[in-house]
């Protein structure tokens, strides 16, 4: 399913909120992402809002004002509970016209300004809740560059396995660890195994890493035992938001043979708050491509609109906040700059492998795409390649090095989307702070 064009994209459009006006916001009128918050500090009930500008529009409010009619009433009330499931759930059509709705709404010369004025609330004065209950969730492994870099590690002579060019890898990953953007995670504690030791100790990683990754939410399900067609996967997607798959590199060398990554992986994910629907993201759609030398996808996996607008131009960046920047009141230094065009599997095939065997996805469900590596030196995504596997220290502008992260040292992802013709949109950040380990006495 290819989204097609409509007048909420139109580049022109003014929003009577102007801080969504000037350029470089992530959330001008053209985006209207979705979150679950409430206001920071209170004990209020979390409900479903929607950005604009430094605003939030509190969808509880503006239910409750009554402005909004058909299809689109029903889906503001369903986004307006405490998680956006029941309105995942609704489907294309509901989602599309509540966003229609709100774009009306908040355009210069709307008449029911005034009303919905009184919906809104301060981004800075509110907090945030995963907006979705998380049924599951799954990490993919799609970048070719990622599994590159990463596999010349371990096997320099032949990086890549020989299912690679032919699967959209993947592995389950646990969901309850998932968090929003803001928190702290203590340093995960486990087995580790070094070179020379034959018995392992039980210690906090010392090789702690950050994967730059987006996360897919996905929207209207299947009924177990009915695959979902590639050509129809992303009718079934909700959205993107920003993914930070934390990873114990130490604690994953010893414990991922032979079934793959466990407690390196289920200390903590982190999540922005905010998601970009598919439908804000139709400008930004581009070809995608397979060199002619790799194998092609296979029947399943292959469909016209795959190949005529299945990947999304999304710029990625990496930010690390030290605590010595911090003390300092100094900027987070940038360390890695990619693009989610680079990666080898798109949305649609990575949700039409997930369901070839009929496994049922559930609205609320979280697919990670993988570490975003691109081509080049700068667009290595984790610290295990930037450093390459911890041999080439990164020196940062304070003067400090780091080879893997410290306790107090911040990950920062942000991305946008920007081309001539359409208005910029982003994706807010997503900020997650390592604390020390848990006592082990």
């Amino acid at each position: 399913m290819t989204i097609a064009l409509n007048e909420t994209h139109d580049a022109s459009l003014r929003s009577w909120v102007t801080s969504a006006n000037d350029g470089n916001t992530d959330f001008p009128i053209q985006n209207l992402p979705f979150a679950v918050f409430r206001r920071a500090g209170s004990s209020e009930a979390f409900r479903g809002g929607v950005a604009i500008g430094d605003q939030v529009l509190d969808l509880a409010a503006l239910r409750a004002a009554g402005l909004l009619t058909g299809d689109a009433a029903g889906a503001c009330a369903a986004a307006a509970k405490p998680s956006l499931n029941d309105f995942m759930a609704m489907g294309s059509t509901a989602w599309s016209a509540l966003r229609l709705a709100l774009s009306r709404l908040l355009r210069v010369g709307a008449a029911q300004k005034a009303s919905v004025q009184a919906c809104l609330l301060a981004q800075r004065d509110v907090e945030y809740s995963v907006p979705a209950k998380i049924g599951d969730y799954t990490d993919f492994f799609t970048s070719i560059h990622h599994a590159t870099n990463v596999g010349k590690l371990f096997r320099p002579d032949n990086p890549l396995l020989p299912n690679y060019k032919w699967v959209p890898i993947a592995y389950h990953g646990r969901a309850s660890s998932i968090g929003v953007s803001g928190e702290s995670l203590h340093r995960p504690v486990g087995q580790v195994c070094g070179a020379g030791q034959t018995v392992p100790v039980v210690q906090p990683s010392r090789r702690l890493d950050f994967e730059l990754e987006l996360g897919i939410w996905i929207g209207t399900g299947n009924a177990q035992g009915k695959r979902i067609k590639v050509a129809d996967a992303e009718a079934h997607v909700f959205g993107l938001c920003l993914l930070n798959d934390w990873s114990a590199r130490d604690v994953q060398a010893w414990e991922y043979q032979p079934l793959g990554p466990f407690l390196a992986k289920n200390f903590g994910t982190t999540i922005s708050p905010w998601i970009v629907t598919m439908e804000a993201l139709a400008p930004f759609r581009a070809p995608f491509t397979r060199a002619a030398s790799d194998p092609q996808p296979l029947h399943y996996l292959d469909a016209p609109a795959v190949w005529q607008s299945g990947s999304i131009d999304i710029q990625l960046d990496v930010l690390l906040e030290t605590e010595k920047m911090r003390a300092a009141k100094q900027s987070a230094q940038p360390l890695a700059r990619s693009n989610f065009v680079e990666s080898y599997w798109t949305v649609s095939q990575m949700v039409a492998h997930h369901t070839v065997t009929g496994c049922n996805l559930q609205p609320g469900d979280l697919f990670g795409s993988g570490t975003m590596s691109g081509p080049t030196d700068e667009s290595r995504a984790s610290l295990l390649e930037l450093t390459v596997g911890g041999k080439e220290p990164i020196t940062l502008a304070t003067g400090e090095t780091r080879t893997f992260l410290e306790d107090g040292d911040a990950v920062i992802l942000r991305a946008h989307c920007e081309k001539v013709g359409a208005a910029r949109i982003g994706f807010g950040e997503s900020y997650g702070r390592i604390v020390p380990a848990i006592d082990l006495t």
